[in-house]
């Protein structure tokens, strides 16, 4: 079921297409181009697509990486060689591109957010919406409409929409605190200049750690700002143009060259200076995806004492002037920000069915998905987009060109036993490789997992010209073009 309000821009695409996508992101995308033989319909909840891209990002945001390492493989950036980092508005643009060259911006159904799932296995009548007569769909609220597919790719990603809120003790929540509190996805929404209105000359607390603390506590730094770390880390990887380096983190060597990287970081930057060196290796951070590029300037405005940062050890919980710790201490502030993440797993939840709701976790956190896609389990249905790695375009659009493959039924999926066999040995893998296993990332075996997913499709595992550039040159996407 999904609420409809179509894009003015783009005409309605076909109601009779055997596939949805869900969700106009970066996964999505992909998927619309490797399906767009069968006119899929892409419903996407917003008014353009780009996904977390355009509702997670504030007006600093920036890629983590260069043009080169963030791009489709049969679609380069016009500007590759500029090594900057692009803007947001960048990236968003590239997306756009991407999606008027391959001409799936058709397929997308705008303003249409998909709020329930039901597996019908049979083609549906109107019983099975809740309706009495062929042609009735139950209580359907105004806007609402129901649409019937054989195969439902959901790409809706992990990020945004629900946002984790922490849980505070009785009378020691956000009702309790006279300033103002939001999520960073709230702030999100704000135009430049109610932003400004809401920061302009206040204290400042940004309650989180990672990529969006860093970004927010730097877009705030005219006010009074305050970074409370709620948890042990603020990784501060910035010297991560060394890829080469990172290749050898799958090496017996690991554990040494993640200690040489930290040796590195110490120097680098002033982590000492301000209690920010993590508590565990590098190679933890590396094997969970939790690597943060430090934006410019950053530690020059902490310099200045415009970002302060207080290390949260222990519980905190909110009195009327701001937040207060277990040890008693407290951190005055007029506004606290809360970049604390998101639930991609309640959202998930929520449109889809039990039984499959309730197969969608395992007791140890996991999402339990077969070459990042297929839930073993879940028939008719496969997802993109939830499970990361260290180039999250890159893994998507292979998954999206295996997923294309397989509709296509150029290849065979093995049995429910083997796909489940396969799933439980990379989930052993994360969880020895880090005690923050349960983020679900495959970066400690890309490579590997890229290896087997194109033997699986027919291709062959060496993208390289020769063997030494195989051994010794680090991937990118431009080694997956369909026609090696």
């Amino acid at each position: 079921m999904a609420n409809n309000q179509q894009h003015q821009n783009h005409p309605p695409p076909p109601l009779g297409s055997r596939i949805a996508i869900i969700g106009a992101g970066v996964s999505g995308l992909a998927a619309a181009k490797q399906l767009r033989h069968y006119e899929p319909v892409v419903f996407e909840a917003s008014d353009c697509v780009g996904g977390v891209w355009k509702s997670c990002s504030y007006e600093s945001t920036k890629l983590q990486s260069s043009r080169v390492d963030y791009e489709f493989a049969d679609f380069p950036w016009p500007n590759r060689d500029d090594q900057s980092f692009p803007s947001y508005v960048e990236v968003l643009e590239y997306l756009e591109s991407y999606g008027k060259h391959f001409d799936v911006l058709k397929f997308v159904k705008f303003n249409s957010k998909v709020v329930d799932l039901r597996f019908i296995g049979e083609p549906p009548t109107a019983a099975d919406f809740g309706g009495e007569r062929p042609g009735e769909y139950g209580s359907l609220l105004p806007g609402q409409q129901w649409h019937s597919f054989e195969f439902v790719v959901v790409c809706s990603g992990k990020y945004g929409d629900i946002p984790k809120i922490p849980v505070f003790p009785n009378h020691k929540g956000p009702e309790t605190f006279k300033g103002q509190v939001l999520h960073s996805i709230d702030y999100c929404k704000l135009d430049k200049e109610a932003a400004s209105q809401l920061l302009k000359g206040k204290k400042v607390a940004i309650v989180g750690f990672k990529k969006s603390a860093i970004d927010l506590a730097l877009e705030t730094r005219r006010a009074t700002m305050y970074d409370a770390c709620k948890d042990t880390t603020l990784d501060c990887s910035s010297l991560l143009g060394m890829g080469t380096l990172l290749c050898l983190l799958l090496s017996p060597m690991r554990r040494g060259i993640s200690k040489f990287i930290e040796s590195y970081l110490l120097w680098k930057l002033p982590l000492l200076k301000y209690g920010l060196k993590p508590d565990h290796p590098f190679e933890e951070d590396y094997a969970s995806c939790q690597m943060a590029i430090i934006p410019e300037n950053f530690f020059a405005e902490a310099d200045k004492g415009k970002i302060v940062f207080k290390r949260a050890l222990s519980k905190w919980w909110f009195y009327e002037g701001g937040i207060e710790f277990e040890d008693s201490t407290r951190l005055e502030a007029d506004v606290v920000v809360l970049t604390t993440g998101y639930d991609g797993k309640k959202k998930l939840k929520a449109i889809l069915p039990e039984p499959f709701r309730s197969l969608l976790e395992l007791p140890s956190g996991l999402l339990p998905l077969y070459r990042g896609t297929i839930h073993p389990l879940i028939p008719n249905m496969a997802f993109l987009g939830h499970i990361e790695s260290v180039a999250n375009l890159h893994t998507s659009e292979l998954r999206s060109i295996w997923l294309g493959r397989l509709v296509d039924n150029k290849f065979k999926l093995p049995s429910v036993e083997e796909m489940i066999e396969q799933t439980s040995k990379e989930m052993e893998i994360m969880r020895q490789s880090t005690r923050f296993f349960k983020r679900h990332c495959i970066s400690t075996f890309s490579i590997n997992h890229s290896d087997e997913i194109c033997e699986e499709m027919g291709w062959n595992a060496w993208r390289k010209k020769n063997w030494l550039l195989e051994a010794f040159s680090p991937y990118s996407s431009q080694d997956y073009v369909e026609n090696k």
